[in-house]
């Protein structure tokens, strides 16, 4: 039974293969992915017929790397009317780029994903949500090739990525252009900022952590939330490479086995869409709030 708030949730998947991922960067090299057991096509399928079950569309935010190899199952994406979005070429985290290299490895991402689908890229997801303090300029340069939305902040401290003083919620980051940044969900306990749009922290804690963020958000906030997951994450038979660190081990495959049941759930208690429908809903919401203060400014100086 979907929740009676009314708003419309933000469904998202990041589109990457079991090796791909931050975890084991230092472990696998790029070198080799070639070489090594794809998954990625098997999963997508599973996560379409999931969707299909619930009659929601999602935004696949996908590698350029993926989609070369896999164009087939990029149609199928595109034509179950799912949107189709950036996540860079091959998981590169944008603080490890300049910004020549960062441009190029978008343009090329966003050339391949259009030609195998046919559908127009206006959003992009930076890889382990590495929009950040240290790179002010990635916005620029995302608004200077005509996104219309990023989605690639975590307004939280993690050991692997966030960006504390960002806002919760949308909001332009560059003065003057009208692209959107719409950051991974967080809840608020206590005045403390807590991860809350899924991956890892959706597989690893119980169902009702994740149900109480969203409806706080929604109910309390009035805003949509932000999840994300990615297809590796419902696929307890992936490889486990022995090098890998602990550490990361654990966070890579705890709960894999419970992830769709999970999902399956979520998807069917909540309302959910696309994140260019999310992006067009907040950049109206901005532009009325702009409209708003302007207003109460002209009162306030008559």
């Amino acid at each position: 039974m979907i929740a009676p708030s009314g708003v419309l949730n933000g469904l998202s998947v990041d589109v990457e293969d079991w090796f791909q991922v931050g975890a084991f960067e230092t472990v696998i090299d790029r070198k080799d992915w070639d070489s090594l057991s794809c998954r990625v096509e098997r999963n997508c399928e599973e996560v379409l017929a999931l969707f299909g079950a619930a009659g929601v569309k999602g935004t696949f935010f996908t590698l350029g790397w993926v989609a070369q190899r896999y164009p087939a199952m990029m149609r199928r994406i595109a034509d179950a009317g799912h949107e189709i979005a950036s996540h860079g070429w091959d998981h590169a985290r944008v603080f490890t780029l300049g910004r020549e290299a960062f441009a190029n490895d978008i343009i090329r991402a966003r050339q391949v994903l259009e030609e195998t689908t046919g559908q127009r890229v206006i959003g992009y997801r930076a890889p382990s949500f590495s929009i950040d303090a240290r790179t002010p300029w990635a916005h620029e340069v995302l608004a200077e090739q005509g996104y219309a939305y990023s989605s690639s902040v975590a307004p939280i401290v993690h050991d692997h990525y966030g960006w504390r003083e960002a806002p919760r919620f949308a909001f332009r980051p560059v003065a003057g252009a009208d692209m959107l940044e719409i950051p991974v969900t967080t809840a608020e306990v206590a005045g403390r900022r807590m991860a809350a749009g899924g991956g890892g922290f959706f597989r690893l804690l119980p169902y009702s952590v994740s149900r109480w963020a969203i409806r706080q958000v929604n109910l309390r906030d009035h805003r949509p939330a932000v999840f994300y997951f990615h297809p590796w994450e419902i696929d307890p038979d992936q490889p486990r490479p022995a090098s890998a660190p602990l550490k990361s081990r654990l966070r890579h495959y705890t709960n894999l086995d419970v992830m769709a049941a999970k999902l399956s759930r979520l998807v069917h208690e909540f309302r959910w869409g696309r994140m260019d429908e999310v992006a067009a809903i907040e950049a109206a919401r901005l532009d009325q709030a702009h409209l708003n203060q302007a207003r109460l400014n002209q009162a306030e100086a008559a």
